[in-house]
């Protein structure tokens, strides 16, 4: 345990408007600490570290009860000009979606510039110069460059590096961390745990970490407190927590997430660790041996022969365009009940892949058949038929549903583009049937996508793809922004409902856990091409690339 107490938490309640959702927690922060606060979406890990750094919307949440004391200072008490000169200054944040938080109307460089000029009396000269060093000290390759580029113009782990450059200019006392790796690839996610400790180790700041991931705060955290519903219910050492948890819930937390040792024939979920309804029965080698038999005595349901997709970037009078091949040569067999894992780092080319199977983008080059028709040579009403067949889950259901149009009219409505069913009340009959099957009711018919939860619209996701009853799905990365609980349920029943109506995935996700959970055979792509195609077991036991090697020493492994 630190010494020196740099600040406290103590009995802090906060509202928005009649409904309490953080209730009356205590913690402390000490100096030089990494603290661990974990818990699924509304736990109230979020709100709480918002009231530290007086970022609640004020028109709707209260702090009801509590104080939050800060160097003798109450941070509950203080001025929104107070706070100006300790936000940033001596507290500052790494928010989790890099993106929405930097400016793309202004260079990276210039947003940083602007912290310095703001909170420090330096010249323009030396703020430059200290920006480029930061650059560097957050390991971004080429500063020179990222000063100049607009977010957009860079990838999202240097996006996440900006933010925190950012977030340490003005060497603060207090670091809040909210998921800053979430939707980040594992090698990315590795290098800015690391980063952030190497950071620590220099500074001797202390580090709040938020994050879903019990796994990931094994390996930056010192102390770890577990939220849910808006109370602490354990807290204590990360060793301690991780061997002898005490509450139902962090042992659930720790156990929801698929295991790279054994391959259990259901994930348990919060609700079976709170009703003690585990059940722990496995997948043995023989019985996946007996599938596989099966499964690949049959002729294949997909061929992708040599493709490849090249896009130029668009030159100027007197250039040449200049090439880049997102998929370069690409070769594999699919067959019908297979889950076949896709994975790789961001840019490796596997959501183009699942694009130019899709058809949403055309290969430039190969043949991809499906059903021993070459389905890049379709007609547009010949494609526009396929799509019954082939259909995708997306990452976000959000931006993928109308948010106009009640969820049960978003379900039927492809099954009328394709003239299934003979009326509309069979179609809404056979929808309620498709609700129930997802786990959702027949009173969700008429509600719209906002009144849902994230885990909830992903169902909903499904439940559109599904009611076409295809033969192949894409599934591009619909897991990774889900809580570690909710992708258990979603993963139960992407696999029961493949079992039911005999579905054949392809699973993208830069979650290699998952990924090898889920998936029969395993792909990993790299630039483009392919790296290594095996069975997922073998893959993981003997990885025989360096690149694929580096993914699997980079996933978070707990205690």
């Amino acid at each position: 345990m630190r010494d020196n107490q740099i600040l406290e938490v103590r009995d802090l309640s906060v509202s928005f408007g009649e409904n309490e959702v953080v209730h009356n927690i205590t913690y402390q922060l000490h100096t030089n600490e990494v603290l661990g606060i974990v818990g699924e979406s509304g736990s109230g890990k979020s709100v709480s570290s918002l009231a530290i750094l007086g970022l609640l919307p004020k028109k709707i949440s209260t702090i009801n009860t509590g104080s939050i004391l800060f160097e003798d200072l109450d941070l509950v008490e203080l001025s929104s000009k107070s706070f100006q000169n300790i936000r940033g200054n001596k507290i500052a944040m790494i928010f989790q979606e890099p993106m929405s938080s930097l400016n793309p109307s202004m260079t990276c460089g210039k947003q940083l510039l602007e912290i310095l000029l703001q909170h420090t009396h330096v010249s323009n000269n030396t703020a430059k110069q200290e920006t480029l060093e930061l650059f560097e000290k957050v390991k971004l390759p080429d500063p020179e460059r990222v000063f100049k580029a607009y977010p957009h113009e860079i990838s999202g782990g240097q996006k996440q590096r900006v933010m925190i450059a950012m977030a340490i200019a003005c060497k603060p006392d207090i670091l809040i961390a909210d998921e800053p790796t979430t939707a980040l690839d594992v090698t990315v996610q590795n290098d800015i745990i690391h980063l952030l400790k190497e950071l620590q180790a220099q500074t001797k700041m202390s580090i709040i970490f938020i994050t879903h991931d019990l796994a990931l705060i094994s390996e930056i955290a010192d102390r770890v407190l577990v939220m849910y519903k808006g109370e602490i219910v354990e807290q204590g050492i990360v060793a301690r927590i991780f061997k002898h948890p005490e509450h139902n819930y962090t042992k659930a937390l720790i156990n929801s997430r698929p295991s790279l040792d054994s391959r259990l024939k259901v994930l348990p979920t919060i609700k079976d660790f709170l009703n003690d309804t585990i059940s722990n029965a496995t997948i043995s080698a023989e019985e996946r041996q007996k599938n596989h038999k099966k499964i690949y005595s049959k002729p294949p349901l997909l061929e992708v022969i040599n493709v490849e997709k090249e896009y130029f970037s668009k030159a100027n009078l007197f250039s040449k365009p200049e090439g880049f091949k997102a998929v370069n040569d690409v070769s594999f067999k699919l067959y019908e009940g297979e889950t076949l894992g896709l994975v790789g780092e961001s840019g490796c080319g596997k959501s183009t892949l699942g694009n130019a199977i899709l058809q949403l983008d055309k290969a430039t080059a190969g043949k991809i058949i499906y059903k021993g028709v070459d389905i890049t040579k379709l007609s547009k009403s010949e494609t526009r038929k396929l799509r019954k067949d082939i259909q995708i889950i997306f990452q976000d259901p959000y931006s993928s549903l109308n948010p106009r149009i009640p969820v049960g009219e978003a379900i039927l409505e492809p099954m009328k583009v394709h003239k299934l069913y003979s009326s509309d009340e069979q179609r809404k009959e056979k929808v309620i049937d498709i609700l129930n099957k997802v786990g959702l009711s027949e009173d969700y018919f008429n509600r719209y996508p906002h009144e849902f939860s994230g885990g909830q619209r992903q169902r909903i996701g499904i439940a559109r793809t599904i009611a076409l009853q295809p033969k192949l799905i894409v599934c591009d990365e619909s897991v990774s922004a889900l809580d570690i609980s909710v992708q258990a349920q979603v993963l139960n029943l992407l696999n029961s409902l493949k079992k039911d109506f005999d579905f054949t995935y392809i699973f993208i996700s830069h979650d290699l856990a998952v990924v090898k959970y889920m998936s029969d055979q395993l792909l990993v792509m790299n630039q483009g091409k392919i790296e290594e195609l095996d069975d997922a077991d073998i893959i993981y036991k003997t990885p025989k690339k360096e690149y694929t090697k580096k993914l699997i020493h980079a996933i978070p492994k707990g205690l």
